[in-house]
């Protein structure tokens, strides 16, 4: 290890945190991890323990900061840190920093009922127009109103003022500043329910109209700002400052380089979030997706549009699982490549609905255009294509929305490792399809905007210039007439309704 400045990244996630080391030419050195249990309870109900967080997240830099030791580094060179989250998971808590409540995870379905009495009252056009979300309980702010509704406690202590909120940027924050500080930035605040995009702060008329008036909320500033500091409990000799806070997906979009507008990430996993960069104005979307904050500075705002795919991956995981269609999903590659089309079949993944830009989440799966000559290798082969689509019909829809066009897709995600996929979403879009191919990406991103901040890293155009070594960028054919067929052939499979 040279006598250089470094980064600490904390991406703290719902099943784990990683925290993780960077070096002034964004390599990570050192690394740490801690699993992190969930409650997953009867009527969708989904927790967290909140002093387990904070402890998950002081055991997982504990390990990196070993890891850092043995390698050769020194703590004291590392000055500075940012941190990246779980983005709509939620603490309460009171006026001495004692929990209210568990966590809330984003994946609590708890107040599925509110939403529904939210859009029935036509509320769900009101929160579209300012916040750019959902009235849906994927975000913190129907689930503050349940607790409020259901929970005597929190009731009485929101009515009194007594009552705090934060995602759980905002709950670490003020666990490792001894609650010195009590802030968000612009992206997680963005997916409360509770934030005007256009004012770039908290929305009174909102938050009256769900009844939390007397709810405290933290002061919003910039993604990569001072934020405090903190010695992590004694981890560390000396305090070093906070200067990055931003949402996991948000910070994967930075961390791949969608700095500027047209520029996309696609996380390719068991489902899929596509976030579009779409410059420093919000557009609200009418094609089923949110507008979000993107990034910030403290000079800059970029907003984003997201689409997400409820099932990609899952889907090649059925067929291996429940239809044992094949041993191994890296198989998958080889079978589809090995025949020349899928012969007319159409996989329609809405084993749990259709996201975006349908969102008919009453949808059911199923597998369309089979014929005596079809066999399994079809149905594989249009289990991955039905991957690109999908992300081809969340891009065809932003465009149409903006009037800004692709320059690139940025992908990462297990199934990048399948170039089958890749090859076809290139040809599909036709533009370049760019994995860095770095797993630690969230990381990555948070890690770039503490260094702006703290002056390790010069600028976003040096940012543009590193982890450009493991680069893979994969160019469209342009001439792949048959990519244009099966496409449409896809809109028509969609389009009929079983």
């Amino acid at each position: 290890m040279t006598n250089e400045s470094y980064v600490l990244a904390i991406d703290q996630g719902t099943s784990s945190t990683k925290t993780l080391v960077f070096n002034q030419h964004g390599v990570a050195v050192a690394r740490g991890s801690e699993p992190l249990k969930t409650s997953y309870m009867d009527g969708g109900f989904v927790e967290q323990d909140p002093f387990e967080i904070y402890q998950n997240v002081l055991s997982s830099v504990e390990k990196c900061l070993k890891d850092f030791v043995d390698k050769g580094g020194s703590p004291n060179n590392i000055k500075t840190c940012g941190i990246t989250n779980q983005r709509e998971t939620f603490v309460l808590w009171d006026i001495d920093g004692q929990p209210l409540h568990n966590a809330v995870v984003w994946q609590c379905k708890r107040s599925t009922g509110i939403c529904n009495r939210l859009q029935l009252y036509g509320f769900d056009t009101i929160i579209k127009e300012k916040t750019g979300l959902l009235a849906d309980p994927y975000f913190s702010g129907t689930k503050v109103m349940w607790l409020n509704e259901n929970n005597s406690e929190i009731g009485k202590k929101i009515l009194l003022g007594q009552a705090f909120f934060g995602t759980i940027d905002t709950w670490l924050l003020y666990r490792l500043t001894g609650g010195k500080s009590y802030l968000t930035d612009h992206t997680n605040a963005s997916r409360t329910l509770f934030f005007n995009l256009r004012t770039l702060d908290w929305d009174d008329e909102l938050i009256k109209s769900f009844e939390l008036s007397g709810l405290n909320l933290p002061k919003i500033q910039a993604s990569s700002s001072y934020f405090g500091s903190t010695n992590f409990s004694g981890l560390l000799e000396n305090d070093i400052d906070i200067t990055a806070m931003i949402g996991d997906s948000h910070a994967a979009a930075f961390g791949e380089g969608c700095f500027s507008s047209g520029i996309a990430k696609a996380t390719m996993g068991t489902g899929s979030s596509i976030l579009m960069n779409i410059g420093p104005e919000p557009q609200t979307s009418q094609k089923g997706m949110v507008t979000t904050i993107g990034w910030s500075t403290e000079s800059h705002v970029e907003y984003a549009l997201e689409g997400v795919i409820v099932t990609c991956g899952a889907t090649i995981e059925w067929m291996k699982n429940s239809m044992g269609l094949f041993q191994n999903s890296k198989d998958t590659e080889k079978i589809a490549v090995e025949i020349s089309d899928s012969n007319g079949v159409y996989v329609i993944p809405a084993f749990s609905g259709l996201g975006a830009p349908h969102w008919d989440m009453n949808r059911k799966a199923s597998i369309v255009g089979l014929t005596f000559d079809c066999n399994k290798n079809h149905v594989i082969r249009a289990a991955l294509e039905s991957i690109p689509y999908q992300i081809k019909d969340v891009i065809n829809a932003m465009e149409s929305e903006t009037g800004i066009s692709l320059r690139e897709l940025m992908i990462d995600g297990g199934i990048t490792s399948n170039l089958f996929v890749v090859q076809l979403l290139a040809d599909l879009l036709e533009k370049p399809v760019v994995n860095l191919g770095l797993a630690e990406i969230s990381g990555l991103g948070a890690a770039y905007l503490a260094g702006l901040k703290s002056g390790i890293y010069e600028s976003i155009d040096y940012l543009k210039g590193l982890n450009r070594d493991n680069l893979v960028a994969v160019e469209p054919n342009l001439h792949n007439k048959k990519v244009k067929a099966g496409y449409e052939g896809w809109q028509a499979a969609i389009a009929y309704k079983i």
